[in-house]
C-alpha cells in the first residue's frame, strides 16, 4: 500500500446542548479529520483533542504542525506501508499521541478497507453490538440534572456517568441516586479536579453505590491514587493517567485502580489501545471505551474497539443524537440500550459529502504525489 494523498480538514459541528466538565464548557465540536488516499483504498480518522490545551497538552494547531512537519514525512517515506509500521516510523518524534493516533488510524482504516475487513475483526472483536452509557455534563441546577438524566434513561441508556467537580459532587450524585433508585448503574467522573487532601470528602461518595469514580486526582499522581484507593470502597478508574500499555501495567501493579477507561486517541491509536486491553485482561481488570464527543467517524472506530472481549462495562459511546442534530455519517441509533457495530470495511461508515462540506471550516493538503 502506498500513500498518494493526505488531506487535513477542520470541521465545526454545533452540539445539541452545551457539555460542561471540570475542564471546560463545549458548545460545538471543533476538530480535525484526516483523509488518507492510497493506491488501493482510502481511510478516515478524527482528532481526539480540542482547539485549546485544556483537557490534554495537545491541541489542534499544534497537531497540525506536528503532522505536517514531522509525522507525515516519516510515514510517507515508508517503502512498504502498513498500519503496524506507522508507530515505528513516528517513534523518533517524542510525545504527541493524539496527532500520532490520527495518522495511524487513517492508515489503519485504509488498510482494512483495502482488504474489505471490518476494523472490529482486525482488532479481535467478539461482539456485534455494545452496551451504551451516557456522560452527563455539569448543569446549572440539580433539577435540571434530574430532568437530563431522566431523558437519557427514557432513551434507553444503560449507565449514567455524572461529571463532578469541587462544589458539584455530593449533592448531584445524592439527588440522582435518590430519584432513580439503587438499581441505576451510576458512576462519577472528576477529570482530575481533586487532590489527595480531598480524600475525606471523596469518601462520602461511597454511600451512593457508584460503579466507579473516574480519575479524581491529577494524571501524574499515581501515588495519590494508590493512597486514595485504600481509603475508598468505590472502585477507582483511571483515564488521563493511562497513556500506554506500560502505564496500565504499572498502575495495576501499584494498586492505583481497579478499572481503566481506554481512549484510543489519548494512547496513540487503536493498536496501543488493544495492547492496553490485553494487559488489563491478563490482570482481570475490566475496561471500557471512553469518548471525546466524536462524530460518526470516530464513533464507528470506537465501537470496533469496544467489541473486544475485555470491554465488559458500558461504554461512553452514545447515539449520534446525544451530541449532534446531523452527523458526518449516517446516524448511530440506540436500540435496547445498545449500539450496533458497523460490519463494513474499515470503520464501516461512509462520510456524507454534503454534511462534510457544510461543516468544513478549512482544509489543506499535507502530502500529494
Amino acid at each position: 500500500m502506498k500513500i498518494e494523498r493526505i488531506d487535513l480538514i477542520e470541521v465545526s459541528l454545533p452540539l445539541v446542548r452545551p457539555f460542561r466538565t471540570s475542564c471546560s464548557v463545549d458548545t460545538e465540536r471543533n476538530t480535525l479529520l484526516l483523509h488518507v488516499v492510497t493506491d488501493v483504498s482510502e481511510g478516515w480518522a478524527e482528532f481526539g483533542g480540542d482547539p485549546e490545551p485544556v483537557y490534554s497538552p495537545e491541541f489542534a494547531v499544534g497537531a497540525e504542525r506536528i503532522l505536517r512537519d514531522h509525522l507525515v514525512p516519516r510515514v510517507t517515506a515508508l517503502p512498504h506501508l502498513t498500519a503496524a509500521r506507522v508507530a515505528g516510523a513516528m517513534a523518533p518524534v517524542k510525545g504527541n499521541p493524539l496527532a500520532k493516533a490520527l495518522l495511524e488510524t487513517a492508515v489503519l482504516d485504509a488498510e482494512c478497507r483495502a482488504y474489505a475487513m471490518p476494523l472490529s475483526t482486525y482488532l479481535g472483536g467478539v461482539r456485534d453490538r455494545i452496551r451504551a452509557g451516557v456522560s452527563v455534563g455539569i448543569t446549572d441546577t440539580v433539577p435540571e440534572l434530574i430532568d437530563t438524566v431522566a431523558g437519557y434513561l427514557a432513551e434507553g441508556y444503560v449507565r449514567i456517568k455524572l461529571k463532578i467537580e469541587p462544589g458539584w459532587d455530593l449533592e448531584p450524585v445524592r439527588a440522582v441516586r435518590a430519584e432513580f433508585g439503587p438499581d441505576l448503574v451510576l458512576q462519577a467522573d472528576a477529570n482530575t479536579a481533586y487532590s489527595l487532601a480531598d480524600a475525606d470528602h471523596l469518601r462520602r461518595l461511597d454511600e451512593f453505590g457508584l460503579v466507579q469514580l473516574e480519575q479524581p486526582l491529577p494524571a501524574d499522581d499515581l501515588g495519590g491514587h494508590v493512597e486514595l484507593a485504600k481509603l475508598l470502597r468505590t472502585p477507582l478508574c483511571l483515564d488521563e493517567s493511562i497513556c500506554s500499555a506500560r502505564d496500565a501495567a504499572f498502575a495495576i501493579r501499584l494498586g492505583a485502580c481497579r478499572i481503566i477507561n481506554v481512549k484510543p486517541s489519548r494512547v496513540g491509536g487503536y493498536l496501543e489501545a488493544r495492547r492496553i486491553h490485553d494487559v488489563c485482561a491478563a490482570h482481570g481488570i475490566p475496561v471500557w471505551c471512553g469518548g471525546m464527543l466524536e462524530t460518526g467517524i470516530g464513533r464507528a472506530q470506537n465501537l470496533a474497539l469496544a467489541a473486544l472481549p475485555g470491554f465488559v462495562l458500558p461504554n461512553d459511546i452514545s447515539a449520534s443524537s446525544r451530541y449532534y442534530a446531523t452527523d458526518l455519517t449516517a446516524p448511530f441509533e440506540l436500540e435496547d440500550g445498545c449500539l450496533s457495530i458497523p460490519d463494513g470495511p474499515g470503520g464501516g461508515v461512509a462520510v456524507d459529502p454534503a454534511a462534510l462540506k457544510r461543516h468544513t471550516v478549512a482544509s489543506q493538503t499535507l502530502f500529494a504525489v
